[in-house]
């Protein structure tokens, strides 16, 4: 598995938890692929996942792991003492990643000499040979790439991102402007064949360009923007009101977090492509327009123990006016990391099978699902299903 962003909290917990997880350490809840759904499928064992990826800040994942007790107490000494050995280890397949355009905000993060000023075809060429040579070193039959970067500013788009050949031309004359980050590390692994899950909500993964790019490949591709806790709430209850023909008014939800997430989506530019993919969920799954509101603020002492609160105001028989409240606490990493271990199995699995393109039926995981107009997470959940069904009814697993 290659990871952009390897330093993060969600790496780190991704990696110690399947770690762990392998060893015995730990049990696999979260996991869907270890539930009946995933019974009888050849998923890729956790003991044979290698881990390498790209990062702009300095750092292994034992120091990381160690940072992420002291702030939420989440990964123990008790549990990644035993690993420090394999931490380290694997902390050798991590290096200087990428960072044009990337904004004020992730520019904050990165430690200097961290990344390299290259023009963009070389930072591209760069990508590229960084995960050849990774999958050459660990004899790899497969590398799936997920993107687990913070959250870039939208890229506005223009003539450079509608064709492979516009993009290509916008590269070579060094055009900043026309690429984010995320944009470098998608048009690499489409580049390379490779399957690639965008778990963040970042728009300049999925360029027309950079589909053409997939599209003349064989490998998978999914995002965007993973569904781990309040998002993941509203797509369940929404579905509620509409089969009981109640209806919502208003629907207002405000999320308060800290750790580096929530430093980066203090920036209002970083933070409207957060919003775009949570405010759109609602309307879709009841058939009309009502008021919604996403609020998101930083609190730093909070670091990756994430709050949200939403207040539902719905109108019921006899047109009686009445409201549900919730607050959903979670920690962001513990909510995320078994979502993005399903995906690299399911991706890899898909893979294996030969498909390319676009993967629907991996809908329920993303706030904004490439390619998929259901929104409803039960009906999500059944495409899900009924692929798995069709694999094991295939053979092909």
């Amino acid at each position: 598995m290659w990871i952009f962003g390897a330093y993060g909290g969600l790496a780190t917990t991704l990696v110690v938890g399947t770690r762990a997880i392998a060893r015995g350490l730990a049990q696999p809840l979260g996991l869907l692929t270890e539930t009946p759904v995933g019974a009888g499928i050849g998923w890729q064992p956790l003991r044979g996942i290698v881990f390498g990826g790209h990062e702009i800040r300095r750092g292994d994942y034992f120091s990381s792991a160690t940072e992420i007790h002291g702030n939420t107490g989440t990964l123990p000494h008790s549990l990644v003492q035993p690993l420090r050995k394999e931490l380290l280890a694997t902390s050798k397949n991590v290096v200087s990643g990428v960072m044009p355009n990337a904004g004020p905000a992730i520019t904050s993060l990165a430690e200097p000499g961290r990344h390299k000023q290259q023009r963009l075809r070389a930072q591209v060429e760069q990508v590229q040979r960084d995960i050849e040579r990774f999958r050459h070193r660990h004899r790899l039959d497969r590398v799936v790439c997920v993107n687990l970067t913070s959250t870039e500013p939208p890229l506005a788009l223009g003539a450079a991102h509608r064709t492979l050949a516009a993009f290509d031309r916008a590269i070579d004359r060094n055009d900043v402007k026309a690429v984010r980050p995320s944009a470098i590390y998608a048009y690499a692994a489409a580049s390379l064949g490779l399957p690639l899950i965008h778990f963040t909500p970042s728009n300049s993964a999925f360029l027309p360009a950079i589909r053409e790019l997939f599209a003349r490949g064989d490998a998978p591709y999914m995002g965007c923007d993973g569904k781990t806790g309040e998002t993941l709430v509203k797509s369940a209850l929404a579905p509620m009101f509409k089969y009981r023909n109640l209806r919502v008014l208003t629907w207002q939800g405000y999320n308060i977090l800290g750790d580096r997430d929530g430093r980066v989506l203090a920036d209002e530019r970083n933070k409207s492509s957060k919003i775009a993919t949570k405010d759109g969920l609602l309307s879709s799954i009841l058939g009309y327009p009502l008021h919604t509101h996403v609020g998101i603020d930083y609190v730093p002492s909070l670091h990756d123990l994430k709050t949200a609160w939403d207040f539902v105001h719905f109108e019921g028989f006899l047109g009686f006016k009445m409201a549900l409240q919730l607050i959903w606490q979670g920690c962001d990493a513990i909510l995320a990391a078994p979502l993005v271990l399903d995906l690299v199995r399911l991706a890899d699995l898909a893979a294996r099978r030969g498909e390319k393109g676009p993967m629907p039926h991996l809908a329920c995981f993303f706030k904004q699902p490439l390619d998929a107009d259901e929104h409803d997470l039960h009906k999500q959940w059944h495409l899900l299903a009924d692929y798995l069904d069709r694999v094991r009814r295939d053979g092909t697993r």
